[in-house]
């Protein structure tokens, strides 16, 4: 699979390109990473350097692979977090263009807007962006469970009403959906689901609760889960090696005690998906 894959870049750590890249490539597929930004260090650690791109050097970017004709054999473009409707727009232009000369191509969007705890912490108007323009463009979105309630406008915290919401954006145009960080009563306390919804069916992969959240494990998990639904074809498929690499990947950062994921040093459980995880059909 060719993927054409427009997110921010890090010299230090890994969120973005510089985690979906790696992940992509690993998994054996070729990746055209366009950068958003390219600064030292993510934005968590509150002081970062480094240029935030121009949405018309971004566009230019994607001008240059066209010209060198091949924008139109991509299988799938991935977009993580856009700090700006302008670059929102160039996104799906390029998306509009790749469809254009591909048909079978997809869209996966990772739709950065908030968690829990945190709330929305991207720029005024982004979410309603997201929900209104760049969702129902996309054929592939992989929102957190506090990202579904804003898209979907309801509050979940049982798994049907999870389900419920996923309907309603699904109506929106996204075929694929995949809810990361899903807790919800239903659940055993100390757990954390994972839940796809397509038009086959709904399936979720359950697994401890980890005391860790670093930044970037939502861009490696889009990235896993479009590689993995583009070769299997099998949303629940997709789904179990998706969570068991992503899992992993958890585990040995929390073994390390780092800060950034342990990408690199644990990157043989992204090519080689480790068994025992398993998912449920919900219907």
């Amino acid at each position: 699979m060719k993927i054409l894959s427009i997110q921010s870049s890090v010299a230090y750590g890994y969120v973005g390109n510089s985690a979906a890249a790696f992940t992509l490539q690993r998994l054996g597929h070729e990746v055209w990473p366009v950068f958003t930004v390219h600064f030292s260090n993510h934005t968590g650690y509150g002081a970062w350097r480094g240029p935030l791109l121009a949405p018309a050097d971004v566009a230019d970017v994607i001008a240059g692979i066209e010209d060198r004709g091949v924008l139109g054999t991509a299988d799938a473009v991935l977009s993580g977090y856009q700090g700006d409707p302008a670059v929102g727009a160039v996104i799906l232009d390029a998306v509009e263009r790749v469809k254009a000369a591909n048909p079978d191509a997809v869209y996966c969007c990772d739709p950065v807007m908030g968690d829990v705890g945190r709330g929305l912490f991207v720029k005024e108007g982004i979410p309603q962006y997201m929900r209104d323009v760049v969702v129902p463009r996309a054929d592939i979105i992989t929102p957190n469970h506090f990202e579904l309630d804003f898209l979907s406008g309801r509050t979940t915290t049982t798994l049907d009403e999870v389900l419920a919401a996923v309907d309603v954006v699904r109506e929106t145009g996204p075929r694929h959906v995949l809810v990361t960080s899903v807790v919800h009563g239903d659940a055993p306390e100390g757990t954390v689901d994972v839940v796809a919804v397509s038009d086959e069916g709904a399936w979720a992969v359950t697994t401890p609760l980890l005391p860790i959240t670093p930044n970037g494990g939502g861009d490696i998990t889009a990235a896993l889960y479009l590689a993995h639904l583009w070769t299997t074809k099998s949303p629940s498929t997709a789904l179990e090696r998706t969570v068991s690499s992503i899992f992993a990947v958890l585990e040995a950062t929390l073994a390390a005690g780092t800060r950034e994921l342990e990408l690199i040093a644990a990157q043989d459980v992204i090519a080689h998906p480790p068994a025992g995880l398993t998912s449920r059909r919900l219907r």
